[in-house]
């Protein structure tokens, strides 16, 4: 397929704003341990410098990956790393539920990615490329792990969208 004329990559529509609010989050840390610092009179530029780094390591805390779609394929770009799985080619995928429930996709050629559930439950559009990538993989014989965990997430996705349609119509 021609780069001109092929489709423009999805991504996670609510990753601006949280990327903004760790960005805020930074700015407001390092202005005011600097500001306190300096009203107490032992600010130096070694300690600005702390509180620059400081701020910057909050900074690379707090920034979500940065997800993305085209057919075949789901980038998750990070701030050190980027990582990215062939979803035609998948051969296994697991949920690994707790504290932070995360998918853990794996393909043919050895790529592996985590991934936020709900990155893929807040845009449809990711878990449309997703789920058509790894419907490819079945037909295919591929994906030998994780068909069940693809079904269930589907459904929650398709459960919450009916219920926030219902709701957006005032039915509930």
């Amino acid at each position: 397929m021609d780069r001109s004329t092929s489709p423009s990559p999805v991504g996670d529509r609510h990753w601006r704003g949280s990327a903004r609010l760790a960005t805020g989050c930074a700015l407001a840390f390092g202005t005011m341990t600097t500001l306190v610092d300096w009203d107490a009179g032992t600010l130096t530029p070694a300690r600005a410098l702390l509180w620059l780094a400081l701020s910057a390591a909050l900074f690379a805390v707090l920034l979500p990956p940065r997800v993305t779609a085209e057919p075949g394929r789901l980038t998750v770009r990070g701030p050190l790393h980027r990582r990215v799985v062939h979803t035609d080619a998948l051969v296994s995928v697991r949920q690994y539920e707790g504290a932070s429930s995360h998918l853990v996709l794996q393909d043919a050629h050895g790529h592996c990615l985590e991934l936020d559930p709900r990155v893929l439950t807040a845009n449809p559009l990711l878990w449309h490329e997703l789920d058509t990538g790894a419907r490819r993989s079945r037909r295919r014989g591929t994906l030998h792990q994780g068909t069940d965990v693809l079904a269930r997430l589907g459904h929650r996705i398709d459960d919450e969208t009916a219920e926030a349609v219902l709701r957006a119509s005032g039915l509930t």
